[in-house]
């Protein structure tokens, strides 16, 4: 399976898509950076200002010496405050632009994501890079980065500030870098590794339980819920064994930096003895070297342990960037457009694993304003072959053509498609703005007439607050009849010339059967329609009708014609008239 996932970007990769996105926001981060600079600098004159006070002191001056000191400390103690507020502000809002526009672009890429390749990586992956991958990166932004920023602004300054009172402080400070150096790359080599097969187990995890979930009907009924259930048991075992495996090396990572601190501590106090002892340095300057190697703890450890928050966000940021990076489909300077609404295949095949082939040289010209029903068994290819029309697939063999262009060499062709399956979504929000999406000038008069149109307006006027009324999740809940009517809704809005309808009236049951038939019948006047028939009273009222069986077409012609015929799909209509009565 792992050949399979989306792809992830190289450190290369991010670090380039980085620099891009800095670059377009080059005067914020200028801004941020000064702001910060200047507050980190006046913040570091504590130290000296303090020392200055312990000099005053110990050498017993008298106490107007020290208000010159203490009203410094004070004036250090707010302009900092307010200089940090405004720079960290910045960093945040530098950090959500260039969030915003990565998640964008990913975004983008991940709608118009081919549906075999998605299927190929488990819709798990992408769930898991939409959700926990850009949650990650999103925390690291807020609270991460501006963070690390001060950090190492602090570390810097304050370093140079050492060598301003003695370089022999500084040399005694640098004794921890090694430590830390070490722990850091000792960290990390081990830490990138865990971080990034948590983010495939979680993916993984994620997958089992929308398999679960999204079958629990088909669990149920075959009894297989122990096993779906040890199955969700064992990934979500693996994804918080690797979760724990982080916990500990992020356990062994601070203990090892509390072991710099000592070290350095040490060696910042005999340097300060030794030369106060020698008379070259006073007890004031070696008191400074101390707050300031002390003050250096907490950026430090915060710096360090932003390592294991950068590990996690880096993996993450590379499954974004990877998707993000998937080349586009791109589009003729001059592409060529339908010239009418026929469809046509020539030799179709098509197959989900290799060697089973789904569907077999299918041959299928259906003539602009027609009406085809595709009927078969489950498993004869109904379903594929709509989605190879409509673009959703690509052939494997042979090729689909809208109008007399080739689905693959434009976007124009895939543009005249549209296909309505037994899955509607009902978007959160007024349903009006729903509607919209399929069309977004439309006016409120053009929405009553395309739900009238499918003989939706009298409920639609019926809501509480009528098409302003909030539906799907948190709102107005639809039946299942209602939400297949507003998808057929967005197909006379859209006004595509080409239809396609997946089993648009599965869902419905036979109390809504006959609202939907009727509803989807009126929705393809006036355009080429193609109907995979769930029930055969569509097929009867269709043109056309194309009968499916392994994947190839082994009968077509008009209701009257095969019933006559006494072939398959006589045998499928008094199977399902037989039934009906």
């Amino acid at each position: 399976m792992d050949n399979q996932l989306l792809p992830t970007a190289s450190g290369q990769r991010i670090r380039v898509v980085l620099g891009e996105l800095l670059g377009r926001a080059r005067f914020l981060a200028a801004g941020s950076f000064a702001l910060l600079v200047g507050a980190t600098a006046i913040g570091l004159l504590t130290a000296p200002l303090l020392g200055r006070i312990v000099d005053i002191v110990s050498g017993h001056r008298t106490a107007a010496e020290l208000v010159t000191p203490v009203v410094a400390l004070a004036l250090v103690a707010v302009a900092p405050a307010i200089a940090t507020a405004l720079g960290m502000s910045l960093v945040s809002r530098l950090g959500e632009t260039m969030l915003a526009e990565l998640r964008e672009r990913f975004v983008q890429r991940a709608l118009h994501l081919p549906l075999e390749q998605v299927e190929r990586a488990g819709s798990g992956d992408l769930t898991a890079r939409v959700t926990n991958d850009v949650s990650v990166v999103a925390d690291a932004v807020r609270k991460a980065l501006p963070q690390l920023a001060r950090s190492v602004l602090t570390i810097v300054l304050t370093l140079v500030a050492l060598a301003v009172l003695d370089w022999r402080f500084l040399i005694a400070a640098l004794i921890a870098a090694p430590i830390q150096l070490h722990t850091v790359r000792w960290y990390v080599r081990r830490a990138k590794p865990v971080y990034a097969a948590q983010r495939e187990a979680v993916g993984a995890q994620q997958q089992q339980l929308l398999d679960t979930i999204g079958g629990a009907p088909t669990v149920r009924a075959f009894r297989l819920a122990g096993a779906h259930i040890d199955r969700v048991r064992d990934r979500s075992d693996a994804a918080v064994g690797l979760a724990l495996r982080g916990v500990r090396l992020m356990t062994r990572f601070f203990s090892r930096l509390n072991l710099a601190e000592f070290v350095g501590l040490s060696a910042i106090l005999a340097t300060g003895f030794l030369l106060v002892g020698a008379g070259t340095a006073t007890v004031g300057v070696a008191s400074a070297a101390a707050l300031y190697f002390h003050s250096l703890f907490n950026p430090i450890n915060v710096a360090l342990a932003l390592v294991d928050d950068a590990q996690s966000a880096a993996a993450s940021l590379a499954r974004i960037i990877g998707v993000a990076d998937l080349p586009a489909t791109t589009e003729p300077e001059r592409p060529a457009r339908p010239i009418d609404a026929s469809v046509k295949t020539v030799s179709l095949g098509h197959s989900y694993v290799d060697g089973h082939p789904v569907l077999r040289d299918v041959d299928l010209d259906v003539a602009p304003g027609e009406r085809v029903a595709l009927v078969g068994a489950s498993g004869a290819g109904k379903t594929t072959l709509a989605k190879l029309v409509a673009g959703i697939h690509r052939p494997g063999t042979g090729s689909v053509s809208i109008g007399g262009v080739e689905l693959g060499s434009g976007n124009a062709a895939r543009r005249a498609v549209a296909l309505i399956s037994q899955e509607v979504h009902v978007f959160s929000g007024p349903l009006a703005e729903d509607l919209r999406l399929a069309k977004p000038g439309a006016t409120d008069a053009e929405l009553r007439t395309a739900l009238d149109v499918v003989g939706a307006l009298g409920w639609a006027e019926a809501l509480p607050d009528g098409l302003d009324t909030v539906v799907g999740e948190g709102g107005h809940q639809l039946t299942v009849t209602q939400a297949q009517q507003l998808a057929l809704v967005r197909l006379v809005l859209a006004d595509p010339p080409v239809a396609i309808l997946d089993e648009a009236t599965a869902e419905a049951g036979s109390a809504g059967a006959k609202t939907l038939e009727a509803a989807a019948a009126a929705a393809l006047a006036g355009r080429t329609g193609l109907v995979v028939a769930h029930r055969l009273t569509q097929a009867a009222a269709s043109d056309r009708i194309v009968v499916l069986d392994a994947g190839a077409v082994v009968e077509t012609g008009t209701h009257d014609e095969l019933v006559a015929a006494g072939g398959r799909y006589a045998t499928l209509w008094a199977a399902w008239s037989g039934q009906r009565t």
